[in-house]
């Protein structure tokens, strides 16, 4: 685990383990870019769902930030960086990015990228009746999970039910709350999630499953919850 950007003259962050892959920081936005295109799938406000991206932007909002039209937001925060919103994954928080945590590995086939910001202040637990709002706000755990590895659509959305468990146990273990119920919180109220996969020929094994008893499904749990669990804890820092 690292967060590198806690120390205020490093900018950006070159993995260890893929070096295709760079994290940058800059005042409002974590940016993570790959030599090559990624296929991915997220929950993203912008380029959500199935996609091609070249870079996946986690882009900071005040927490009074007004929500009702974050995609355009986004469209204009793209337009004056000159980045092509076509090809473009893009999410909102309010975390520190300063504190963002770096976890990555090589394994069976495939190496992994994680990156999480992290705040719990609308910590939430999924399951119980609470207040309920049709417009969308900022989230507050955003992870990109990146995978230099070949998996197929099924195995990628496997791959974001193994990580919000990650998270879930992450929150549990830290004592994490839901401040309307006092119970163990699962996540935020605003979450996203992004896995991201190269498909690179250069791998013989096709992943058809990510759950937790997988080779790398095993590992994007544990990228994940170490992401979170040092997100998380380290916040009020």
């Amino acid at each position: 685990m690292t967060q590198p950007f806690r120390s205020a003259d490093r900018r950006s962050y070159l993995s260890e383990c893929w070096r295709e892959i760079q994290i940058r920081h800059e005042e409002d936005a974590i940016i993570i870019t790959c030599a090559r295109p990624l296929e991915t799938i997220s929950s993203a406000v912008l380029g959500g769902g199935f996609s091609i991206t070249e870079r996946i932007i986690n882009w900071k909002v005040p927490l009074a930030y007004d929500c009702s039209d974050p995609v355009h937001d986004l469209h204009m925060m793209l337009s004056e960086r000159g980045y092509p919103p076509q090809s473009t994954v893009g999410m909102l928080t309010a975390a520190k990015l300063t504190h963002a945590s770096i976890t990555e590995m090589r394994g069976d086939e495939f190496t992994i990228v994680c990156c999480t910001t992290a705040g719990t202040s609308n910590a939430a637990r999924a399951g119980l009746l609470r207040p309920v709002f049709s417009s969308y706000t900022a989230g507050t755990i955003n992870s990109v999970v990146l995978i230099d590895g070949r998996m197929t659509p099924p195995a990628m959305v496997n791959a974001v039910i193994t990580a919000t468990e990650a998270k879930a146990a992450a929150l549990a273990d830290l004592g994490i709350a839901d401040s309307l119920h006092g119970l163990a919180a699962t996540g935020t109220t605003t979450d996203a999630i992004v896995i991201g996969a190269s498909q690179s020929e250069r791998y013989l094994g096709l992943h058809a499953y990510a759950g937790a008893a997988t080779t790398i499904g095993n590992a994007v749990g544990r990228m994940v919850y170490e992401s979170v669990y040092e997100a998380v804890s380290t916040q009020k820092e």
